[in-house]
């Protein structure tokens, strides 16, 4: 069992940064892949980026370049680097962990989420 505690967001005028962190439990941390989803109004659930247990990343293609994931397996968190924000980035990033990889459909812990006001 893994629980999942986001922080970090908040309200922020386009173009600047905002550092996401998502705190979780549980002894066996490094053998998670941890992605951060977001939501926003009327829209689908969008992974956003991932990291494996290796290190792999991956990046949807509207934040490559701009968003950063990473993860400190000594502190079992994550974080999300945020820079050159846009409105189009206003949404709720969730925080997500897959015992079986970064396939999207196997991430089976969930945060509560995040809200990220991107204002123009």
């Amino acid at each position: 069992q893994v629980q999942l505690v986001e922080s970090g967001g908040g309200l922020v005028q386009a173009g600047g940064s905002l550092r996401l962190s998502c705190a979780a439990s549980g002894r066996t941390f490094g053998n998670y892949a941890m992605g951060w989803f977001r939501q926003a109004p009327g829209k689908e659930r969008e992974l956003v980026a991932a990291i494996g247990s290796g290190g792999r990343t991956y990046y949807t293609d509207s934040v490559k370049g701009r968003f950063t994931i990473s993860r400190d397996n000594v502190k079992n968190a994550v974080y999300l680097q945020m820079n050159s924000l846009k409105p189009e980035d206003t949404a709720v990033y969730i925080c997500a962990a897959s015992s079986k990889g970064m396939v999207i459909a196997n991430y089976n812990y969930w945060g509560q989420g995040t809200q990220v006001t991107v204002s123009s």
